[in-house]
């Protein structure tokens, strides 16, 4: 007979102390990682994440970072989890992996994995992940819209130690080295994943040397709860199955032929379950997207439609199914490319949330820009030594039933921030002409969409090599309830001669001494009729010089 006595009820208050110190634990990391970074894109555009992940591969925290990178970190840490299980572990060990095809996301996002001990168990994990500068491929930043297959894209790293024991992996850190145009910023962005890593160790370390063997069941009551109020929010939504159709510009090699995204969203008793069939088979060019994307899209779908205090972790994302077509854009074959998969997970993103916007108005808004228009900059400075300079620009929000959109403002399940103009004047040969808002491009609505902007570079010394992944050129984010569509985007390089040339939406080009680039956002898209907008509020867009009429 049994005589051991259940464990005692945990204090409430308890939990929600440590539920706040891993929140803490997790922006700490952000922070490290993102004062430790080498590449501009991380320091000052702040591409990169951080999480805490309990043994079994579930997500405990997040930092406030960019939505994408956090929910694809949870197949890449169950797929190292897999690969070196826990038992297997010991104090010291790093793992690392990339591969789009074994569960991350595209190459360039590079993953470090540190178990955490107590008493010489693992009883968590601290992970985080940083889009690299460049990790090879085609053109410099590894982001080639005319790649046709991955092995054009750049390095595939498996699941593999980066550190066993105290001792780094030599040979990998050589190998690195070797298919990268900057090793020294590849690497110096590596350790500062590590050192992220590190502080997340050591302070989940010190509180299970507080909690003891009553953490992992924190980590469990944690988990369910949220799950159990993720649940009840949705099933405050009627059951039922809701669709939407958005399209994509093109795939950087047909030009001409706009891609599909469809997704019907059924709700059900405190589930959702999106089906992706009706999408676009897979694509030549590199805007195809492993599942892991849509995961991570459905992810930050969910938080959107439920209550935001409902504290994120893994239990917010049991509640979801995913149901993708293989062969599809957004489940395809091996080796298909897919190296620009941000843009198709963005709108993945606002197709789900578009599908259950008339049940949720109050929680969802007109179509945005829903574009992270990814420049990339790779030439040699004056003594030869080569450069590669990412660069990140955005567009206008949608309109809301009760206010005007966001002027040029990340959304959509990624959120990154533009390179200041010192940072790319001081370090790189590219002088900026021109940023400001783009005058007329919010949708006309009650409730206007908010504005795009406009960027222009000079070429201080060519040759330079461009990389432009852009989005919205042809298929402008939609109004909602009468309000009107955002004006679509517009790119053109100016030569040095005068000529003019527009981008049609991505291109890999050259950029010679003295030719310009002008960038124009989309906006994104009215709410409600615009002749229903209050004459104030028009006449001081007017005066703002938002708006010419």
């Amino acid at each position: 007979m049994d005589t051991q006595s259940p464990p005692p009820r945990l204090d409430p208050i308890t939990v929600e102390v440590v539920r706040n110190k891993l929140d803490g634990i997790a922006n700490e990391m952000e922070t490290t990682l993102l004062r430790s970074s080498f590449s501009p894109i991380v320091k000052e555009g702040m591409d990169a994440s951080a999480s805490l992940f309990d043994i079994s591969g579930e997500t405990l925290a997040q930092a406030l970072a960019i939505p994408i990178h956090l929910a694809t970190l949870i197949p890449i840490v169950q797929t190292i989890l897999r690969a070196f299980p826990p038992d297997t572990m010991k104090p010291g060990d790093i793992y690392t992996m990339n591969d789009p095809y074994l569960g991350g996301t595209h190459l360039p996002d590079i993953a470090i994995v540190m178990p955490i001990f107590h008493q010489g168990r693992p009883v968590a994990l601290a992970a985080t992940l940083t889009h690299h500068q460049d990790v090879g491929g085609l053109s410099p930043g590894s982001i080639p819209t005319n790649a046709t297959e991955i092995f054009q894209e750049g390095v595939r790293i498996p699941p593999l130690k980066f550190r066993d024991g105290d001792t780094f992996n030599a040979t990998l850190i050589a190998m690195l080295r070797l298919n990268t145009r900057i090793p020294d910023t590849l690497l110096g962005d590596l350790h500062a994943q590590v050192a992220a890593c590190t502080v997340g160790a050591l302070r989940v370390a010190d509180l299970a040397g507080i909690y003891g063997d009553d953490l992992p069941r924190i980590f469990e009551d944690l988990l369910d709860r949220s799950e159990q109020l993720t649940r009840a929010a949705l099933r405050a939504i009627p059951n039922g199955t809701y669709r939407y159709v958005d399209y994509m510009d093109n795939d950087g090699i047909d030009l001409d032929r706009r891609m599909r995204i469809e997704v019907a969203v059924t709700i059900e008793d405190g589930d959702m379950h999106c089906d992706f069939t009706g999408t676009s088979p897979q694509v030549r060019g590199p805007f195809n997207c492993v599942p892991s994307g849509s995961l991570a899209a459905a992810c930050f779908a969910i938080r959107v439609l439920t209550d935001p205090s409902i504290p994120t972790n893994g239990g917010c994302f049991r509640p979801i199914r995913l149901t993708i077509p293989e062969g599809s854009m957004l489940n395809p074959r091996e080796p298909a490319a897919v190296c620009s998969r941000t843009s198709t997970i963005k709108r993945v993103a606002t197709s789900i949330i578009g599908a259950l916007r008339p049940l949720r108005p109050e929680a969802v808004s007109a179509d945005a820009g829903s574009i992270a228009l990814l420049l990339s900059f790779g030439g040699r400075h004056a003594d030869g030594a080569p450069y590669v300079m990412g660069e990140i620009v955005v567009a206008g929000s949608g309109a809301c039933f009760d206010m005007d959109g966001t002027d040029v403002v990340d959304t959509d399940a990624s959120n990154s921030t533009n390179m200041p103009i010192e940072a790319i004047e001081t370090e790189f040969p590219l002088r900026m002409r021109r940023y400001g808002l783009r005058r007329d491009s919010g949708g006309a609505g009650t409730f206007r969409g908010g504005l795009g902007c406009v960027r222009e570079y000079e070429v201080l010394a060519g040759p330079i090599t461009l990389t432009h992944r852009g989005e919205r050129f042809y298929c402008p984010a939609q109004g909602y309830a009468g309000g009107g569509a955002g004006a679509p985007s517009r790119t053109r390089i100016i030569r040095a001669g005068g000529e003019s040339e527009d981008i049609p939406s991505k291109i890999v080009t050259t950029l010679n001494t003295g030719d310009r680039l002008l960038i124009e956002t989309a906006g994104g898209g009215g709410w409600g009729e615009p002749g229903a907008r209050d004459p104030i509020q028009l006449e001081r867009d007017k005066q703002d010089g938002k708006i010419t009429v």
